[in-house]
């Protein structure tokens, strides 16, 4: 009767040892969800929450990510995004009077400014590029992000040809440089009307 019991007993923890194992410390879920197709890095004060680039054609796009600062009492600011295989112009963060102050205990959304425009060979739909985003804080954080089509949940996403920061690098000149030399070829023509009478 004893070696029936302890043979049910042994053979029931048996069963149960990996069903109670999953039930530890550390367990998957007690881990963070993100349901986004972007990435993410908790690593430091500030989050780095569904970090990715969105691109309208291969070799440019626009960096996003949601940057929550987890310090309740002071405020960070985003100084620097680089990477190994990317250009990112010298001005995106300053373009326009744009303002990458995160608040303590606040979020940037980098998503709604467009201000990152990023280039280069890796950047296209698919593709996986490495980035550094530095902080005033000092923090570093290195993420390597995936690159979607500007469509669908990204469409709205401003690219580089039409964010703030973006301005023409060909040789061609835009509308309002061109009015004022049609304004001030019409200029002469009234001013001598004006002087004879």
């Amino acid at each position: 009767m004893k070696s029936t019991s302890l043979r049910r007993a042994a053979i029931a923890a048996a069963v149960l040892a990996p069903v109670l194992a999953a039930c530890g410390f550390n367990a998957q879920t007690d881990k963070v969800y993100q349901p986004a197709g972007g990435v993410l890095n908790r690593d430091k004060d500030v989050d780095v929450l569904n970090a990715l680039i969105v691109s309208g054609e291969d070799g440019s796009g626009t960096f996003v990510a949601n940057l929550v600062n987890n310090n309740q009492e002071h405020a960070d600011k985003l100084v620097s995004v680089t990477g190994p295989a990317i250009t990112v112009p010298a001005d995106a963060l300053t373009a326009k009077g744009a303002d990458t102050t995160i608040p303590a205990a606040g979020a940037l959304n980098l998503a709604a400014t467009g201000l990152v425009s990023v280039s280069g060979d890796t950047v296209k739909a698919g593709n996986f590029v490495e980035i550094s985003l530095t902080f005033a804080s000092g923090d570093v954080v290195d993420v390597r992000v995936p690159v979607f089509r500007n469509d669908g949940i990204y469409a709205d996403v401003p690219l580089p040809s039409e964010g703030p920061s973006k301005s023409p690098t060909d040789g061609t000149t835009i509308a309002p440089s061109e009015e004022p030399e049609e304004e001030s070829t019409e200029a002469p023509s009234q001013e001598p009307t004006g002087n004879s009478e």
